[in-house]
């Protein structure tokens, strides 16, 4: 697997996450399921199911955080001229200026103008200056966008 790149806010972001789910997280599902073991028969008792459940799920994405944190690079926003992580970008595309920033993959929020560095678009941005034209595929078909403005 090759490294992914991530912003600073990204980073801590699943640093936070882990934590929790290492620890409250956990902490409330080992209650959960000696609280319905207290119930009794555990082959028909939902309550220890829905727990072991739970627990199961919580478990995967401690692993899949733990994982992904081991493969992952944090690079800071840099150069202002340039698009790069954490670029505020400000684009003109069929008479419409909108605006978007580059985010890692954990981050993006297409919604509110946050797209990953991964996606058609944000990787179409990167490395591009202020007054340059990209051209990028999108479900609708090609769009072009003018990058205006870098921040």
């Amino acid at each position: 697997m090759t490294d992914q790149i991530i912003s600073p806010e990204g980073y801590h972001k699943l640093k936070d996450e882990l934590e929790n789910l290492s620890t409250v997280k956990r902490r409330e599902i080992a209650d959960r399921i000696e609280s319905a073991k207290e119930l009794g028969d555990l082959s028909e008792n939902a309550e220890y199911a829905d727990a072991k459940e739970a627990q199961a799920f919580n478990e995967g994405r401690i692993a899949e955080i733990t994982n992904l944190l081991k493969n992952l690079k944090v690079v800071e926003s840099g150069d202002k001229s340039v698009v790069g992580m954490g670029s505020r970008v400000s684009v003109e595309s069929d008479g419409r200026t909108r605006e978007f920033e580059i985010v890692s993959f954990n981050e993006a929020d297409p919604a509110s103008g946050k797209i990953s560095n991964e996606s058609p678009i944000g990787e179409a941005f990167l490395d591009k200056r202020a007054g340059d034209s990209v051209r990028v595929n999108t479900p609708k078909g090609e769009a072009v966008y003018k990058i205006i403005k870098i921040s």
